[in-house]
């Protein structure tokens, strides 16, 4: 990844962004502290896909992901139903 100065972040931004989509991500630095990084918009379609993956997706997943929060049934208030049968 190409590092880029703020200043010349600034000045150059249209090759800053041409750099993105031909090369990858360009890492812009404020006093060579990287900040910020730029990506193409298909990269970052990419990633926020892989970041939240669909209902489907976690389903029909090979194996199972324990990273999601189940919400557990203690706190559930039950009631009963009327269901008109006597």
């Amino acid at each position: 990844m190409r590092q880029w100065p703020v200043q010349d972040a600034k000045a150059r931004f249209s090759e800053l962004l041409e750099a993105s989509a031909a090369e990858g991500p360009q890492i812009v630095s404020r006093r060579g502290e990287p900040k910020a990084v730029l990506v193409s918009i298909a990269e970052w379609e990419s990633l926020t896909k892989r970041a939240r993956p669909s209902a489907k997706e976690v389903l029909l997943a090979p194996e199972p992901r324990f990273d999601l929060e189940i919400p557990s049934r203690k706190d559930w208030i039950w009631r009963e139903i009327d269901l008109g049968e006597e």
